[in-house]
């Protein structure tokens, strides 16, 4: 019975609420996001500021591709810098936020369709922290991060995210953070500061994803090799992607869609984001 208490414990805390929190899809785009205040920075902190706060957040990262699925549970996560080339004061960022190994488990508890392990070692990853300080800047709310089992199938991903819909009516923000148009060998550097700017394939591939969004087409979605020439050139690997069929997965049929940052950047990626519910 000993090993049973953290679950019952952190159940009867959460106790089942009136309305569910929504559900984010997140471009978080570059690293810098996390330290620079930008149009997409601004509506991360606004969007933290009009969703009801959080008993805690949950973040599928593109960041952490794993083979099998995996969730934080320590009790301090620490601030993964997983990237290059970028100023120090980057580098320095800590955001301190803290774990919750209770949660970890009670999420473990409710994937029937792979066992998923607990991990120590991880933390959070640059898919995480660059987007979440802005919405909590105080570090005040206990954030956890869901590998992504890159072995698998989008079907896997979609239907792995349905088993997490519980928690919405817990108070647990789910965040799926990547970006639907992700081709980082054809940014056009030179053209980062133009706003707006992209190639006509991804301008299209833009507006494919939000029509499929909106008209809540998620087998198309799951089936994205599929859906013209173009997805090869958004899509080249699908870990950015990803992200957006969990965050998909956990729509129910009363759950409306909206979009916010919904722009293009150096040609070949978007920061295109949507809130579910």
């Amino acid at each position: 019975m000993a090993s049973l208490y953290p679950f019952y414990n952190w159940t009867k805390e959460l106790s089942e609420e009136d309305v569910k929190l929504p559900v984010l899809f997140i471009g978080h785009g570059s690293p810098m996001n996390g330290i620079e205040d930008n149009e997409f920075s601004q509506t991360w902190a606004k969007m933290g500021e009009t969703i009801q706060k959080p008993k805690a957040v949950l973040v599928i990262s593109a960041h952490w591709l794993t083979r099998g699925t995996h969730i934080t549970a320590m009790d301090n996560p620490k601030t993964i810098h997983d990237f290059g080339g970028f100023p120090q004061a980057l580098f320095d960022v800590q955001y301190p936020a803290k774990g919750n190994p209770e949660l970890a488990k009670a999420t473990k508890s409710l994937i029937h369709t792979t066992d998923v392990g607990l991990d120590h070692d991880w933390g959070l990853d640059h898919g995480t922290w660059t987007v979440v300080r802005h919405m909590y800047p105080n570090a005040d709310i206990p954030v956890l991060q869901l590998s992504i089992d890159y072995n698998k199938p989008p079907q896997y991903h979609y239907d792995l995210a349905k088993q997490l819909a519980s928690l919405r009516k817990k108070g647990v923000l789910i965040i799926g953070s990547g970006n639907m148009v992700h081709n980082l060998r054809m940014v056009d550097y030179s053209k980062m500061n133009v706003p707006n700017y992209g190639y006509d394939w991804a301008v299209e591939m833009d507006q494919v994803f939000k029509d499929k969004i909106a008209d809540k087409d998620h087998k198309a979605l799951i089936n994205y090799e599929t859906l013209n020439k173009a997805s090869k050139l958004a899509i080249p690997t699908p870990d950015h992607y990803f992200p957006l069929l969990y965050s998909l997965g956990l729509q129910d049929d009363k759950d409306d869609t909206s979009f916010f940052n919904d722009k293009l950047v150096g040609g070949s990626l978007n920061m295109t984001s949507v809130k579910i519910g």
